[in-house]
């Protein structure tokens, strides 16, 4: 990988986990008083809660070890790329679960049908992912 593009997605996974922060913010604020009240789905609130955790630290640690694919002559290339394979992987990890969340949040919120549709249209990414990041991750390097 080369060094400017593994700098380049330090910056993306920050500016990822930082919306995802902000997303968790938001659920927190604007929905836990109706939790406790018992006004929208306790499982689903939560649920949300922890996939937005999971997207958050899963881009957090995709931005370590793509700075260290960028680290350039420090450590050689097979590591290098084991760690962008690495940091590829997590970022894809907390994209997917990112995804995820609006249809989480909209069952939260006993939007059945706007909830159903979003889910659906995850799944249709999910295997699209399935099939294609295979074909585009970092390569190998012996």
């Amino acid at each position: 990988m080369a060094d400017e593009l593994a700098a380049a997605n330090v910056n993306r996974s920050y500016q990822l986990a930082a919306s995802s922060i902000a997303i968790f913010t938001f659920l927190l604020f604007f929905l836990y008083p109706k939790f406790m009240s018992g006004q929208v789905d306790g499982f689903s609130y939560q649920a949300t809660l922890i996939v937005m955790g999971v997207a958050t630290f899963s881009f957090a640690f995709s931005s370590f070890y793509y700075y260290g694919a960028s680290l350039g002559g420090r450590i050689d290339d097979a590591e290098r790329a084991r760690y962008a394979r690495r940091g590829d992987r997590l970022w894809l990890t907390g994209c997917v679960l990112l995804f995820l969340a609006p249809s989480l949040i909209l069952f939260t919120v006993r939007l059945l049908a706007v909830a159903s549709a979003w889910f659906a249209l995850w799944l249709v990414y999910l295997f699209f992912v399935i099939r294609y990041f295979p074909r585009i991750q970092t390569a190998w390097k012996s």
